[in-house]
């Protein structure tokens, strides 16, 4: 089955989070073969596209020291389930969260992560954007600058959270935490780099085509351009 692709506007964080569990628990049960109540048709892989409403976030670490002083943020403070340390969500920023089940594709984290790090260097290609990787640290790069962040968890092998692609806007509420824990690190963004206006939906078509090139079952990769559609509605389960 080829995977969706949903593009979900402005959300906010919790909204998006609840939203994830339910679609993980439903594609990790019906992964198993235990199937809905109702008997319905297997639940699909899917990438969730969206924008936040301003919003820092904080994975599974008890060093918190990366969010600084965090009763004076300038925004809420969420904790969440995914690796990693603080980061920034908001407006401009391309946010994609996969559901995908991992086992049929060797259940290897790390070679996940290099995945998703491809898909956006292949994006930003296409934006004029020569993008890379840094030794040692998950994430995609334009030289020593940080253009997209990758924080990701799994239950039963189903992955949630995502990536985070810096594509337009202000970049000023990273200055109020140490990104991902790497001091000094400079934020950049597609805009920035490319020098021209892009919109996050472009951005996000852009993403949903590599993406399922690069993740569509064997013998439909070719096909995978195609079957991609954009939905304003959230997936129901």
């Amino acid at each position: 089955m080829v995977p969706a692709v949903h593009w979900l506007g402005r959300i906010g964080y919790p909204e998006a989070l609840a939203l994830q569990d339910r679609l993980v628990a439903a594609r990790a049960s019906r992964g198993e073969g235990e199937g809905g109540a109702d008997g319905g048709e297997t639940l699909p892989d899917l990438l969730l596209l969206l924008e936040h409403e301003p919003v820092y976030t904080i994975g599974r670490t008890r060093d918190e020291s990366s969010l600084h002083d965090a009763e004076h943020l300038p925004h809420p403070v969420v904790r969440i389930n995914r690796g990693g340390k603080a980061t920034y969500h908001g407006p401009g920023q391309l946010v994609g969260y996969p559901i995908l089940d991992l086992k049929p594709r060797g259940a290897d984290l790390h070679r996940y992560l290099r995945e998703l790090e491809e898909v956006l260097i292949v994006t930003l290609a296409r934006f004029g954007v020569e993008a890379g990787r840094r030794e040692g640290l998950t994430g995609v790069w334009v030289g020593e600058r940080k253009i997209a962040s990758i924080g990701v968890g799994v239950r039963r092998w189903v992955s949630m959270h995502g990536f985070a692609l810096n594509v337009c806007g202000d970049l000023g509420p990273f200055a109020e935490i140490t990104p991902c824990g790497i001091a000094g690190v400079e934020m950049t963004s597609v805009e920035r780099e490319s020098g021209a206006a892009v919109t996050v939906e472009a951005v996000a078509r852009a993403v949903a085509e590599v993406f399922f090139g690069r993740f569509a079952p064997a013998g439909t990769a070719g096909t995978a351009t195609a079957a991609v559609f954009f939905s304003d509605e959230k997936p129901r389960h």
